[in-house]
């Protein structure tokens, strides 16, 4: 009788050791976080037309995916082991660059989800590059921006690029880190 309740105990703890689902998570996940943050009880207010908005950056399929890229000649990449975001990186740096620029101009910026009838001044743009050039490397991010306003359409390249140490998740991502936030100084500038 014994035998033959453990008999089904030991199949399943041998198969246990064959089952697989997936590979093995990363050690973490990695994230944008930003130097200048809007501090907490802040309040802001803004008239009809005075908000910003800005939208999430389009991008090139090879950055829809929250896995980053390592440019490695003209025509190739390749995703760096171990290395996952913790969401795409068009909507990591968009969150970066409200963050920023609300902090930094003292303007009212919203999210995209939380306007309804009068996003303001709205800024869209295509995010180029984000990830490790081993060529050279470096970090490099390449955000193109347009801003809808009142007074038109304006346009401006973005690009900042920073040196890694080694080529692992960690030291990527606070090289990515570091340019994202000289990025965001530069956007909220242009946008003040």
């Amino acid at each position: 009788m014994m035998k033959r309740m453990l008999f089904p105990v030991a199949a399943l703890v041998a198969l246990s050791g064959c089952l697989s689902f997936g590979e093995d998570p990363p050690p973490f996940l990695m994230t944008l976080t930003a130097d200048t943050q809007v501090e907490a009880g802040a309040t802001r207010s803004a008239g009809i037309g005075q908000a910003i908005t800005i939208e999430k950056p389009d991008v090139p399929q090879a950055l829809v995916t929250n896995r980053l890229p390592v440019t490695t000649s003209d025509t190739s990449i390749a995703y760096l082991q171990n290395a996952l975001w913790v969401d795409t990186p068009n909507e990591l740096l968009r969150a970066l660059l409200a963050e920023v620029t609300a902090a930094r101009t003292g303007r009212v910026v919203l999210d995209p989800s939380q306007y309804h009838a009068d996003p303001g001044t709205v800024v869209t743009g295509q995010l180029q590059r984000f990830g490790l050039d081993a060529r050279t490397r470096q970090v490099v991010i390449v955000y193109d921006a347009q801003l809808n306003g009142e007074g038109g359409v304006r346009t401006r390249r973005f690009e900042q690029r920073e040196p890694v140490a080694a080529e692992d998740a960690g030291s990527v991502a606070n090289a990515l880190n570091r340019a994202a936030n000289r990025l965001a100084i530069e956007f909220s500038d242009w946008i003040a």
